[in-house]
């Protein structure tokens, strides 16, 4: 259990995964933040800035299947969400607006956005490019930046191997499931990232029994949010 003393990032399966593999990993992904509180560790984050009625520009990055998207929508019918990943074949099933685009260098101008958020994103990168990913976001968004992502903890981590046979995970995700745990933050860690991003007001929470962690921070004042 090496892995709880630190982050250990290596390679995961759907980074080279055939198409047929990449879309079985996919559909798990999308039932994982169905069934294991993504989605409602997604809303309940925006619920801490708005309301159903009100209407904000959103920008979700490492948005794959583009599901974050619908949760958004449905929670906030005024929101316009654009669903960013780096390929092209994650976001077949993502809804319009969405663009392949790198993370690092976000193709929109400073302010372009009044949330800026992933999902399941984050652990894939070293401490320091968590940071560079951090800034690049913070840059676009005139407000708030989001980031929810998965604790390391061991239970976390023995979840989709215990549960394979029973749930039929696909076999990227039961390999990537764990590795993405060991990869992932304990909440001081994810804290003291946003906070060398240059983030203001940089809360980190933990959801249980879900094991994700969800920071929340600012980008400087905030002004009216675009309808």
């Amino acid at each position: 259990m090496d892995f709880l003393a630190g982050r250990r990032i290596q390679p995961e399966r759907l980074d080279v995964a055939s198409d047929e593999e990449a879309a079985a990993n996919l559909g798990d992904l999308r039932r994982i933040n169905r069934w294991l509180g993504g989605h409602s560790v997604l809303r309940g984050c925006l619920r801490r800035w708005y309301r159903r009625g009100d209407g904000f520009r959103m920008l979700d990055i490492g948005a794959a299947s583009g599901d974050t998207a619908g949760v958004v929508k449905k929670a906030f019918p005024g929101a316009r969400v654009v669903s960013l990943d780096h390929m092209l074949r994650n976001l077949r099933l993502a809804p319009e607006p969405k663009l392949a685009a790198d993370a690092f260098r976000l193709p929109f101008a400073e302010g372009s956005f009044d949330v800026v958020g992933c999902s399941l994103f984050l652990h894939h990168f070293e401490d320091e490019d968590v940071v560079r990913l951090l800034k690049e976001m913070g840059r676009v968004s005139r407000g708030h930046v989001l980031a929810i992502d998965l604790e390391r903890r061991w239970l976390a981590r023995q979840f989709l191997p215990a549960t394979g046979w029973l749930l039929g995970w696909n076999e990227v995700t039961l390999h990537d499931g764990p590795v993405s745990v060991e990869a992932a933050f304990r909440a001081e860690e994810l804290r003291r990232l946003g906070e060398a991003a240059g983030l203001q007001g940089v809360r980190v929470r933990a959801h249980y029994p879900w094991f994700r962690l969800s920071l929340r921070g600012r980008v400087r004042r905030l002004r009216r949010p675009c309808v």
